[in-house]
This record gives C-alpha cells, sequence and structure tokens, in this order.
C-alpha cells in the first residue's frame, strides 16, 4: 500500500481514539502485532502478538481508567511503509489523578494491517499515575 493510504489508515483510527472508539485500532492489528514501549518503567518492553497485547498491555492499563480514553493527533507524517503520529491522550484513573499522556507513536503497516508500533510516551508521568502491570486489575 502507498505511504497515502497507509496514513489514512491511522488518521481514521486515531479519529476514532478522540472519540473514546478504540475498535478501529483492535481490528487494524494482524495477529504477529509487535508493540515497543520505550523506556525504563513497569510497562515498558515488548509486547508480541494481538492476543499479548491484549492480555498483557491493554487489558490491565484500561481496568486503571475511570473513564474513556481518548487520544487526539497533532500530526501525521507518513512514508513508505511508517506512519508517524504525535498525539496526546486524556482519561482519569480509578484513583483519581489524571494520565493526560504525550506520545510519538510510529506504526507500520503491511497489506492495510499495523505490523508494529513504537511508542515514545513520558515516562515519569506513567511511574507517577499507573500501578504496574502486574498488580492492575
Amino acid at each position: 500500500m502507498s505511504a497515502t493510504a497507509n496514513k489514512q489508515i491511522i488518521q481514521h483510527i486515531h479519529a476514532e481514539l478522540a472519540e473514546g472508539n478504540g475498535r478501529p485500532f483492535l481490528d487494524s492489528l494482524a495477529e504477529d502485532f509487535r508493540w515497543v514501549m520505550k523506556g525504563r518503567t513497569a510497562w515498558s518492553g515488548t509486547y508480541e502478538g494481538r492476543q499479548a497485547v491484549q492480555d498483557r498491555l491493554l487489558t490491565p492499563l484500561y481496568a486503571q481508567f475511570e473513564g474513556r480514553y481518548r487520544n487526539t493527533a497533532e500530526s501525521f507524517i507518513a512514508e513508505d511503509d511508517q506512519v508517524v503520529v504525535q498525539c496526546r491522550g486524556e482519561v482519569s484513573t480509578k484513583t483519581g489523578q489524571r494520565y493526560d499522556n504525550e506520545y510519538c507513536l510510529i506504526y507500520r503497516l503491511a497489506g492495510g494491517k499495523v505490523v508494529a508500533l513504537t511508542e515514545y510516551l513520558d515516562t515519569a508521568l506513567v511511574d507517577a499515575v499507573l500501578e504496574a502491570p502486574a498488580r492492575a486489575g
């Protein structure tokens, strides 16, 4: 697929995430999807496979949120099979703290599916607000 087509897929995903709808993101993931979260937090590391991402990352993360998580994109850059998104997430946690993080997300697509995501974020905020995934949920 072209860089333009890949960008359109990611723009659609983020338009839905801005409304609190994560379904298009989940539906876009390839079975062998790989998510790399940079940093040195308890959440940092590599999550291999769509199901592992759901079980080890998303389920324990969303268990800590009080309401709908929203992610609003500020800019998109696309080249070949990669789309880079600068965005901001917003949500309250069940402990009453705000988890409003800023991200640089690097998506890699193949055949209209997201096969890899590398995430850069405010790791100090992660450590300050979120419980470690083993204790979450």
